[in-house]
């Protein structure tokens, strides 16, 4: 018989299944990852965006707000 142990919630997703929400990274040139793309923050003096290619090969870049509603996380799933 195997005990089951508490574990904290992750800190690398957008959110956990009690809906709270992580903050996004702030360091310039951060990863995170959304939709199996990864995105970079680059920017600077309030103008930081996220950077990464749409499923077309495409430049796109996001808002903290946008990848928000995206979901997000610090490491590539699968």
């Amino acid at each position: 018989m195997s005990a089951k142990t508490a574990t904290a919630p992750e800190e690398d997703t957008a959110s956990d299944t009690a809906g709270v929400t992580a903050s996004l990274p702030t360091a310039l040139c951060s990863v995170v990852w959304s939709g199996g793309h990864p995105y970079v923050r680059e920017g600077h003096n309030g103008r930081a965006r996220w950077v990464g290619l749409d499923d077309r090969g495409r430049p796109l870049t996001l808002t903290d707000a946008e990848l928000a509603r995206r979901g997000w996380s610090r490491r590539a799933s699968g």
